[in-house]
């Protein structure tokens, strides 16, 4: 039986400890839902206990996924006891047109199994799941939503190497920028250290944004077969299809060591040795730094200074346009090569 609501009932739920909102007269408690919302809980939090039909459904300026009325689905409480009236009764008809449906005809993402069943292990099922290059990346570029971490490879010693959580990388990385320090101080002059430890943070930022466009957006140059797709999915994919999950956003540390390695053999290649320590300390600090606001801009109320334009930028990069805004930490990049991400803010 479907509860029946009331318009006055609503209006009292709009803080973080009770949050509901209307759409399409029906009413949903987004209250847990909050601290996930790729925009902010301040966003939801304006219209708490108000209705949130215009705003879902003005993509001009703020365009929803179909994860998001997948959600809404999810966290349906009931239904208004009566629908509003209007002074214009043309209005009213019309009003009343529009709320029929709640469903979007294209697909209901959770229960949608055509591409991966949300409710098993993901990577087994590319081993029994054929895919067009065409339909592989329509899909994983679909932002998708779990309230908890979803099952990565469902084999009990392989699932918890899949997840990290977000102060492992300080803890793991830290003491490791520290020894490079350590080894380039016994034969450099101290001078010098602060600048070649900032040169290697700024070459961080250039691999940052080169290694998100040229390697994990490898899009149009990816093979149509099954291996690239699988590769693809665990290198990035996922970040964009579960872009909220909270255990799978920063690299794991095997991950990056697999990533890093190529580039620390090139600086002791190219730089005497306690250069290349300097410049490696720099840079895997830099790192430590981008995983740090990447966590951050997804999953916190963020600083107006700087960070809450980034994490507009960012989240743009996920729902409005991922070829586009491959700078996390800054724009620089994305200004110097022509990739600035345009979107209404």
């Amino acid at each position: 039986m479907v509860k029946a609501l009331t318009l006055k009932e609503v209006q009292k739920h709009h803080s973080r400890r009770s949050c509901w909102v209307i759409y399409k007269e029906k009413v949903y408690d987004v209250t847990l839902f909050l601290q996930d919302h790729p925009g902010g809980d301040d966003l939801i939090l304006e219209y708490g206990g108000k209705d949130v039909t215009a705003i879902m459904q003005d993509e001009g300026s703020h365009a929803h996924s179909e994860a998001a009325y997948d959600v809404l689905r999810d966290y349906c409480l009931g239904e208004l006891t009566q629908p509003r009236h209007f002074k214009d009764k043309t209005r009213e008809e019309l009003h009343r047109r529009r709320i029929l449906d709640f469903t979007p005809s294209e697909t209901n993402t959770s229960r949608d199994t055509a591409f991966l069943d949300l409710r098993r292990p993901l990577i087994p099922q590319f081993f029994h799941k054929q895919f067009t290059k065409e339909f592989y990346l329509e899909q994983v570029h679909k932002p998708r939503y779990l309230p908890e971490p979803a099952q990565f490879f469902g084999h009990a010693l392989l699932e918890p190497l899949s997840k990290t959580v977000w102060y492992v990388i300080p803890l793991v990385w830290g003491p490791f920028v520290a020894f490079q320090l350590y080894q380039a101080h016994s034969a450099l002059p101290t001078p010098l250290i602060a600048p070649l430890f900032v040169l290697g943070i700024v070459i961080w930022t250039l691999l940052e944004y080169g290694l998100h466009r040229f390697l994990f957006h490898v899009d149009d140059h990816l093979p149509d077969a099954q291996w690239a797709f699988l590769l693809h999915f665990t290198l990035h994919g996922f970040h964009h299809f579960l872009p909220m999950d909270r255990l799978r956003l920063v690299v794991p540390p095997a991950l990056f060591i697999v990533l890093a390695s190529p580039f620390i053999k090139l600086a002791h290649a190219l730089f005497p040795p306690w250069i290349a320590h300097t410049i490696i300390a720099g840079a895997i600090f830099g790192y430590i730094l981008y995983d740090m606001t990447h966590y951050y801009l997804h999953h916190a109320r963020v600083i107006a200074f700087h960070f809450k334009e980034m994490k507009k930028y960012h989240l743009a990069h996920h729902w409005k346009d991922f070829e586009a805004g491959y700078g996390i930490t800054s724009k620089f990049w994305d200004h110097v090569f022509g990739t600035t991400l345009e979107y209404n803010q």
